[in-house]
């Protein structure tokens, strides 16, 4: 007689259920394959930009990035170990709202005098440089909370202004899916996500930087309970 085992991994099964509490999805999914504690990368950069903005209703175009942080997380420890933090000046619409003041705290002289994009670029090349990020043996990825950053604004700011990315800047981890698989629930946003993994916001939502260290405690929340971060997405 031959007996056969069927490992539980080979199970794939997705439940999408609309909650009231504050979640949107709610996931049963069983891992393709099973997780080890080693973390796929040495680093995680967290990333989050504010951008020029008007009332819901109102239209901007293009958005510009203003404000551009990012922390180098140790991703075995959790730990944030360096940051880079630059207020940017826009183009096309100098002067911000008051609604983009109300919404972020970054009031106009924060941006004025400030250098453009492409210099803020170059000088995030250079400090990843300095870190160690781009040496050809450290592995690092991008985590934001949601694809918009990576996948809508910065590329389309490049685009209108003819600005070449860096190629690092094309895969990244939106925080709210690793989240959603290691807790079986969707966050809604930041502060569902931050509630979810009984965490208490710290500083101003919509603050860039306070946005980072935010998100940075959700990462190591993840690292603290296993949670292997891999990319979840990339532009084509």
């Amino acid at each position: 007689m031959c007996t056969i085992f069927v490992s539980s991994y080979t199970l794939n099964i997705l439940q999408s259920v609309t909650l009231r509490t504050g979640f949107r999805f709610v996931y049963r999914k069983m891992a393709s394959f099973p997780q080890t504690s080693g973390q796929q990368f040495d680093f995680l950069l967290v990333l989050d930009f504010e951008a020029t903005c008007v009332a819901r209703g109102e239209r901007l175009q293009p958005q510009e990035i203003i404000e551009f942080p990012c922390l180098k997380v140790n991703a075995q420890t959790g730990d944030i170990e360096s940051q880079f933090h630059q207020y940017v000046r826009p183009r096309v619409h100098p002067q911000l709202t008051d609604f983009c003041t109300e919404l972020t705290g970054i009031i106009q002289d924060m941006v004025d005098g400030q250098p453009h994009l492409e210099a803020v670029l170059e000088m995030f090349d250079e400090w990843m440089t300095k870190e160690g990020l781009l040496d050809g043996k450290t592995t690092s990825a991008f985590v934001t909370c949601g694809d918009w950053d990576l996948r809508t604004m910065l590329p389309g700011q490049c685009r209108h202004f003819n600005i070449k990315p860096k190629p690092y800047f094309s895969q990244w981890i939106n925080i709210k899916k690793s989240c959603a698989e290691s807790t079986s629930v969707f966050p809604r946003g930041m502060i569902g996500m931050l509630s979810l993994l009984q965490l208490q916001h710290q500083g101003r939502h919509h603050s860039g930087i306070d946005d980072c260290t935010n998100i940075a405690a959700a990462v190591k929340e993840l690292i603290r309970r296993k949670y292997v971060f891999k990319h979840t997405g990339q532009l084509r």
